[in-house]
């Protein structure tokens, strides 16, 4: 069962927000975050991505950037542009993207339930990433970016957060990207328990994005606790940042491929190919999205066509091979195309579903790619049985959003 705390969170004021809080650090390069700083001298690129208070920029795990972070959280807190609240609370976080809302709540996960199976994830992580988190963590002793949540949705606290939300939220507003985020602090203390009883009968939490801030903020807590004589397991660095959704409110975005090259072949000749195991159809020069599972989209000379899996190809009984990623690596990327190394191959690239089928056709249009392949975006379903079954998703399955922006509530570890 799910153990959560409720924490004394560090925000900004409702006035500064918009200003302070940026996108997860992994969402853009260096040289990106430079260009948010130079329009924003507030950003939380400061010290989330504290490479960037250097001209030129330097590289983002040289020593300098994790002391920089550590002293640009000081300044941001000495200035009054993140302020702490004075007791434990917990927090509802809501996004409304293209007027859909998902409401997420702001906890203190147990590195615990990270460790005993009860917090599931369903991606690898690296360990140069660990290693970089853990030293921003340990340099700041804070959480600045939450891992992102999904349990199976539950009525009594839907109830309970649609009767919060009712109220005026503590910060509200919408962000360059034309997403709406809002914040509502919950301080009361019998709401407080309710909630943290209803956690205890949610028996899984599910990594949904990530996966490198949890692993990273469980070795911060392993490591302190070997090096505290006195550790009893209530403190807080027993505790990481994490914002719980419902998943019947998630959105997972299709992330599609692009290919380079034909690998020898003739348009005429890859269609052939693709033949054997789907069927086939034109579907003219206005992009054609996958209307269900096992349906592909294909973006060649100029065509789309729609891909449906042939049904004495699939593999239904096995959680992993039945997932369009599989699918796709299995018929197509590998048995055609002749590429097994998703990571690696500089054949292949990834588009997120947010940049649209568009932006596939203009990757290939323009030259820079032979042909794109669109899937059909992974359900929270089949991510539920991966995790559950103790198995990895292949590389690039799951796009979610919007993304949570860092700094709406920050986690201290002491």
């Amino acid at each position: 069962m799910a153990t959560i705390r409720p924490f004394r969170g560090i925000r900004p004021p409702k006035d500064s927000a918009a200003q302070v809080t940026a996108l997860p650090y992994d969402v853009l390069s260096s040289a990106e975050a430079k260009q948010e700083l130079a329009g924003n001298a507030l950003t939380l690129f400061r010290i989330t991505r504290p490479e960037v208070n250097y001209t030129p920029l330097i590289d983002e795990h040289d020593p300098r950037v994790y002391e920089t972070a550590k002293q640009q959280y000081a300044e941001f807190k000495s200035r009054g542009l993140l302020v702490q609240d004075e007791k434990p609370c917990y927090y509802i976080y809501a996004q409304t993207r293209n007027g859909k809302t998902q409401h997420g709540l702001v906890v203190a996960a147990a590195a615990e339930d990270y460790r005993n199976g009860v917090i599931l994830r369903h991606e690898l992580t690296r360990r140069d990433k660990e290693d970089d988190r853990m030293r921003h963590v340990e340099a700041c002793n804070a959480n600045m970016g939450p891992a992102f949540f999904a349990y199976p949705h539950q009525e009594e606290l839907r109830l309970l957060i649609a009767d919060i939300i009712d109220h005026v939220p503590a910060c509200d507003f919408t962000s360059a990207d034309g997403i709406r985020h809002q914040l509502w602090v919950i301080d009361n203390n019998d709401t407080i328990d309710q909630i943290t009883l209803i956690f205890r009968n949610i028996p899984k939490l599910y990594i949904a994005d990530g996966h490198h801030r949890s692993a990273a903020a469980v070795r911060v807590a392993e490591k302190r606790k070997a090096a505290n004589p006195h550790h009893q397991g209530d403190e807080e660095y027993n505790y990481f940042l994490a914002v719980c959704f419902p998943d019947d409110e998630l959105t997972i975005l299709d992330y599609n491929r692009i290919i380079m090259d034909l690998a020898g072949m003739t348009a005429d000749q890859l269609i052939s190919s693709l033949s054997e195991d789907f069927s086939v159809i034109e579907r003219g020069n206005t992009p054609y999205k996958p209307e269900y599972l096992h349906q592909f989209s294909l973006y060649l000379d100029g065509k789309w066509y729609s891909l449906d899996t042939k049904a004495e190809r699939l593999q239904d009984e096995d959680p992993i091979l039945r997932l369009d990623v599989s699918i796709s690596s299995r018929l197509i990327l590998d048995k055609i195309f002749h590429i097994t190394d998703l990571r690696g191959d500089k054949r292949i690239d990834f588009v997120g579903g947010i940049r649209g089928l568009e932006e596939l056709q203009k990757r290939v249009d323009n030259g820079e790619a032979a042909c794109a392949l669109a899937l059909y975006p992974t359900t929270m379903q089949q991510i539920f049985d991966v995790a559950d079954t103790g198995n990895i998703m292949p590389p690039k399955a799951t796009w979610f959003e919007p993304k949570l922006r860092s700094g709406m509530v920050i986690h201290e570890l002491d």
